[in-house]
């Protein structure tokens, strides 16, 4: 791991981390030990003990004695987190469209545009960033560190089943839709609208997700 810096190492390599468990690059019951991470990312012990640390503490692993086994993020975990956003991501796009500078509204919009432009090519890798920045903007404008920090790990662990669920060409055709509206009721000021859309359109993305998987409450 060439590239990583003396500073802040441990949390470089638990992004690093982080994001192949997400991913699915360890899959669930793989079993990951110090010095298999030494050889493959090419740091010391301490700062992957550390890493490891906090990947327990995220229940993205557990210590089995022989290693840490990796637990992922199941289907059912993807529900809960789903459930969860579904009830406090209305509060987000209230408290950002409230607080909204035009500063914000400008990210905003750039990034609905660049939706619009990857969505005319059908590029899914760039279409799955501009969900996460689309979100995660909207954390952020929100103002409410709880909310923000509540929501930007969940976001972020339903990366993986992000990607499968906008590959399902009506769902990303409804999405990138979705995404214009909340947007335009941001930049317009309605609050209550922003809330009532952002809250509709995680909904109908679990449901998406759910109907993916067969998955029956």
């Amino acid at each position: 791991m060439a590239d990583f810096k003396t500073v802040s190492l441990s949390d470089q390599v638990f992004d690093r981390l982080e994001n192949d468990i997400i991913t699915g690059v360890y899959p669930r019951g793989e079993i990951l030990t110090e010095l298999k991470l030494v050889e493959q990312l090419g740091v010391s012990r301490t700062p992957i003990r550390e890493a490891l640390r906090r990947l327990e503490q995220e229940r993205l692993i557990k210590e089995s004695g022989k290693g840490s086994v990796v637990l992922g993020i199941t289907v059912e975990d993807l529900v809960d987190i789903m459930h969860i956003r579904e009830r406090i991501e209305g509060l987000a796009a209230y408290y950002a469209t409230v607080n909204l500078t035009p500063e914000g509204l400008e990210k905003l919009k750039q990034i609905s545009e660049l939706q619009d432009f990857y969505y005319t090519r059908k590029d899914i890798e760039r279409l799955r960033q501009m969900d996460d920045e689309f979100h995660d903007t909207i954390y952020e404008l929100s103002q409410r560190t709880i909310i923000r920090d509540t929501l930007l790990p969940l976001h972020r662990k339903t990366m993986r089943y992000r990607k499968l669920s906008i590959e399902d060409p009506k769902r990303l055709a409804s999405s990138v839709l979705e995404h214009k509206e909340i947007f335009n009721a941001i930049s317009e000021g309605n609050a209550t609208k922003a809330s009532e859309l952002i809250t509709l359109h995680i909904g109908r993305a679990k449901d998406n997700m759910m109907a993916r998987f067969n998955y029956n409450e």
